[in-house]
């Protein structure tokens, strides 16, 4: 009689008879709050709408198991005594309607106290959902951020590092420079450099001398070359370098009297050709500028 009375108050609550058997089964029929919070708990199932089969011999309502005769130890019926009668006749007794509508009336505040506890829990649930997704967006941001750090980092220090090869670079060259220039002052006598520069070099007089005998002389090994460059506005420069020199010495040469902070590119007009980053380690001999050539400024 207890499983009819659980399930009768569901139905009268206005659960669909499918859902209630369903409650009442699963909860062991513990009593219509375990069954109200069952049939909250599981309102989203997606079987929760498929037809209840109870297992067998166990109908939900059946008044088999009531009108049973009562059994004794042996496994013998024994008819039951007039007062156990009057007692299972009184606990059949229903409920008058008043004590149904109380009754109901009470159910339906249970339960909408649960349904205010279920959405409160689902609020705070869904409250501390957010501040996770919050927490990790801000985690990923911050490490976003700290990718980024390092990577401007690195490109700062690769750049730094350029600036510094390049600036012994052309320290080098420039040392290079001063030396030759020594060596030439030196050479000629301690003469300037700018007298080197300026005048041409002289032919040995014994090229030229009608007292030279047997064959004729081989080709003369020049070891200095004189480079004249046309600069970007027309004006040229002239100095003499060595045949062993780096292109790079002429560029520097250029840089510091022709063309302070620009940039530009050396050419050679005829025939035309465009020195590149790898040229100017070659010496003047190899690049064919010996004993004297002609170079022009272009921008780059």
């Amino acid at each position: 009689m207890a499983d009819y009375t659980t399930l009768e108050s569901l139905l009268e609550m206005g659960f669909d008879r499918n859902k209630a058997e369903k409650a009442v089964a699963h909860t062991g029929n513990q009593g219509i709050e375990r069954a109200m919070d069952w049939l909250m708990e599981h309102e989203n199932d997606p079987d929760i709408d498929e037809p209840y089969i109870p297992p067998a011999g166990n109908v939900i309502g059946s008044t088999e198991e009531q009108s049973s005769p009562l059994q004794s130890p042996s496994g013998t019926s024994e008819q039951p005594a007039t007062e156990n009668l009057e007692e299972v006749e009184d606990s059949k007794h229903p409920m008058t309607e008043e004590e149904r509508k109380e009754q109901v009336k009470r159910l339906e505040e249970l339960m909408r106290v649960r349904q205010e506890e279920r959405r409160e829990r689902q609020r705070q649930e869904e409250i501390e959902r957010e501040k996770q997704r919050r927490k990790q967006g801000q985690e990923l941001l911050h490490i976003k951020q700290k990718l980024q750090e390092d990577e401007m980092k690195k490109i700062a220090e690769q750049r730094r590092r350029e600036k510094l090869e390049d600036k012994l670079a052309k320290q080098r060259v420039k040392d290079k420079i001063a030396r030759d220039r020594e060596e030439r002052a030196q050479k000629f006598g301690g003469g300037s450099s700018s007298t080197a520069l300026s005048s041409p070099p002289s032919e040995a007089p014994s090229q030229s001398s009608p007292e030279s005998q047997g064959p004729p002389p081989a080709k003369k090994d020049y070891d200095e070359c004189r480079i004249q460059v046309r600069l970007l506005d027309g004006t040229t420069l002239s100095a003499v370098f060595k045949a062993q020199e780096p292109l790079a010495a002429v560029r520097v040469y250029v840089e510091m009297n022709g063309a302070p902070g620009q940039d530009f590119n050396l050419i050679s007009p005829y025939p035309r050709h465009i020195y590149t980053d790898l040229d100017m380690e070659k010496p003047l001999r190899e690049l064919g500028l010996v004993p004297s050539a002609v170079l022009v400024v272009t921008k780059k």
